[in-house]
C-alpha cells in the first residue's frame, strides 16, 4: 500500500476512511485519464490504487455492519 499500510487502515476511524476514500477515487480518475491519453508511465500504479481503494471500501462496509450489530 501507499502511505498506510493495512494494519494502519484496520485502525482508522471511519472518518479517516472516507477521506481516504475519496482521495484514492480521485487518484484512480487521474491515473486512468493519463492512462487514456498514454502518458502513465507506470500502469501498476492503476492496479496499485484500485485495490487500495478495495481495502478501503472493504473496512468501511466492515465497520458499517459491526456498527448494525450493536
Amino acid at each position: 500500500m501507499g502511505s498506510k499500510s493495512l494494519r494502519e487502515l484496520q485502525e482508522s476511524s471511519v472518518q479517516e476512511l472516507i477521506v481516504k476514500e475519496r482521495e484514492l477515487a480521485e487518484s484512480l480518475f487521474r491515473l486512468r485519464l493519463r492512462h487514456r491519453t498514454n502518458q502513465l508511465e507506470n500502469p501498476a500504479a492503476l492496479v496499485r490504487t484500485r485495490r487500495d481503494v478495495a481495502r478501503v471500501k472493504t473496512l468501511l462496509r466492515a465497520a458499517q455492519l459491526k456498527s448494525k450489530a450493536e
